[in-house]
């Protein structure tokens, strides 16, 4: 009876909406939760066992199975889950794939089955009401210290401020909404809740790093950021659809590691340097954390003149590190270096990835501000 039990479980897998994670999309889910009624993979089981008033797990193969918990299950599934659970997410709110971190994937599944964010649209006012304040721990471009900061993110003058005095009546930066961004960066940070928010800053990229204690807190701010940037470009682009803008919220890097580089004239030596692939701006830093990139590149497509090559020119010295990359824009050559074969393809793969898509109109007018700095 067990097993015949197990096998209707097994079954259930084979219906539309279970054969990916209810929660991160994941394929192949292996665990289920049989008091929600939905189909989710080990990591995400791993959180639900985190709200036990809530949600009740077991493992798809391995755990014996009663006669109501799989009549449950059979009722439910992910896709009527989903019609339930998720049925007012706001088209800004980011939702969580397998690859993103513990924090995101988390909150998501708190906000949708124990806090019901999306079932009950009053309670989304932290992060949809057009401004948000509060402190935040803010790393000090100096001395690396992190100290408590007032941010405000107000949509009706676009822009996230930040304050060094609670008191203070002038705010230490103003960021403008149209040219912000942000993401979670828990390894590079050293705290699982750490989110880097890049914004330009004469037409250069300036880095802040900060984070909270309460991991809703940190998630709510990052929606509320993809709030503002949503409403935002909807005025900037009053043609486009939500799935035309929802892409432009936030964005992950595309790469970022250590390579070693040499200047312009390419005599003098290789020097290390934490590298970070944003779109189209290749930027390098002397150390992760830094608030400035030493400099920024940027990588047109393949018609404007840009090309990546395996390898260096046979006349090459001074680099380190053995697998060897050059990119080819119309004003000069890049020379880079990196430690393992496996890091060489990886940003090899990036920045083809960006020379091969056409430049958009906006893309050429940045291109012309870009300064190529050595």
């Amino acid at each position: 009876m067990a097993k015949e039990r197990r096998k209707a479980v097994l079954e259930l897998l084979q219906r539309p909406g279970n054969a990916r994670c209810a929660d991160c999309g994941a394929p192949d889910p292996d665990w289920a939760s049989y008091t929600l009624g939905v189909f989710i993979c080990l990591s995400c089981s791993g959180i639900h066992r985190n709200i036990p008033h809530v949600s009740k797990v077991k493992s798809v193969r391995l755990d014996s199975w009663e006669d109501v918990q799989v009549e449950f299950l059979a009722s439910r599934g992910n896709a009527v889950a989903r019609a339930t659970f998720e049925s007012q997410v706001p088209p800004f709110y980011y939702r969580p794939s397998a690859s993103d971190c513990q924090l995101l994937r988390e909150q998501w599944i708190r906000a949708k089955y124990e806090r019901q964010e999306f079932t009950h649209p009053e309670r989304q006012e932290p992060y949809s009401a057009g401004y948000r304040e509060g402190f935040l721990w803010k790393r000090g471009r100096d001395n690396g210290q992190f100290l408590s900061r007032k941010f405000v993110l107000t949509e009706r003058e676009g822009a996230l401020k930040y304050f060094n005095r609670s008191d203070a009546k002038e705010p230490k930066a103003v960021m403008k909404i149209e040219h912000l961004n942000a993401t979670f960066q828990p390894a590079k940070i050293g705290h699982p809740h750490g989110l880097q928010v890049t914004y330009l800053k004469d037409n250069s990229t300036r880095n802040i790093f900060v984070y909270h204690e309460d991991g809703k807190e940190m998630v709510d701010w990052f929606n509320a950021l993809r709030a503002a940037r949503f409403h935002y470009l909807q005025v900037a682009f009053p043609g486009a659809s939500d799935a035309d803008l929802v892409p432009k919220l936030s964005r992950n890097y595309l790469q970022e590691g250590y390579m070693e580089k040499t200047g312009p004239k390419q005599t003098e030596g290789f020097r290390k340097r934490w590298f970070t692939m944003d779109d189209r701006r290749l930027m390098y830093f002397k150390d992760p954390l830094d608030a400035f990139a030493r400099g920024e590149v940027f990588i047109g497509s393949r018609e404007s003149g840009y090309t990546v090559l395996d390898g260096l020119p046979p006349s090459t010295q001074g680099h380190h590190w053995p697998h060897g990359i050059t990119i080819v824009t119309p004003e000069r050559r890049f020379l880079l270096a990196c430690e393992t074969e496996s890091e060489q393809r990886a940003w090899m793969e990036a920045l083809r990835k960006v020379v091969d898509r056409p430049m958009l109109p906006q893309e050429y007018a940045v291109e012309a501000h870009f300064k190529h700095k050595p």
